[in-house]
């Protein structure tokens, strides 16, 4: 409900929707209210809060949300966190959390041997998520 509140622009009553669903544990209302929090929209922007739904949601395994911590160490100067955060999210199966690394690492600013594990780690969760299931759905949604 709280994503189909958002999508009709009533940020109001999707903030309580995602509110009542992190209460439950659910990581994507997490990452959801980080997005309100920064975006300001049916609450005040407040960085603080984003950061907080962020690094809550990341700890239970969102992609995008560690994705966006990157982001934060990244524009707060701190390279060395943004970059443990990038290697996260890429093992997350987060493509551009990949691409940020493989850039990282063309610059010097991540060994070869993080780069290698990262590319072993990505490349596993990509295995993993493959299924005859997942395969059939894909078809079937992209069929029209």
């Amino acid at each position: 409900m709280g994503k189909k509140r958002y999508k009709e622009g009533d940020y109001g009553d999707a903030f309580k929707y995602f509110t009542h669903a992190t209460e439950l544990g659910d990581v994507d209302a997490q990452y959801n209210l980080s997005v309100l929090y920064y975006k300001g929209e049916g609450v005040e922007k407040n960085a603080e809060k984003e950061v907080y739904h962020l690094e809550e949601a990341a700890i239970g395994g969102h992609h995008l949300a560690r994705h966006n911590l990157a982001i934060v160490e990244k524009e707060n100067g701190r390279t060395d966190r943004a970059i443990k955060h990038f290697i996260i999210a890429a093992k997350l199966g987060y493509a551009n959390a990949l691409e940020a690394v493989r850039k990282r690492f063309h610059v010097g600013l991540v060994s070869k041997h993080d780069y290698e594990a990262t590319l072993r780690g990505h490349q596993a969760t990509m295995n993993a998520m493959k299924s005859e299931q997942r395969e059939e759905a894909y078809e079937f949604a992209h069929a029209f």
